[in-house]
């Protein structure tokens, strides 16, 4: 499997309670390349149209707080 990580990183809560080790990138492991998540260890490669609504999903949760200009 081709991947290109694109974020990787433990991530805590604000209140320092939780945390989860989550990566994110490209993967070219099935005949369909698309974005795979990866949390806790526990991986899923998206289908196309999944992947688009998440990345519209945090696209639009961005510009709501103001991270994407």
């Amino acid at each position: 499997m081709a991947t290109t990580v694109y974020f990787e990183e433990t991530v805590n809560d604000q209140g320092d309670v939780n945390e989860m080790d989550i990566e994110l990138g490209r993967s070219s492991f099935y005949e369909e390349d698309s974005i795979y998540i990866k949390v806790d260890g526990k991986l899923v490669i998206m289908d196309r149209a999944t992947a688009k609504r998440f990345v519209e999903a945090v696209t639009d949760v961005g510009h709501y707080h103001g991270f994407i200009g």
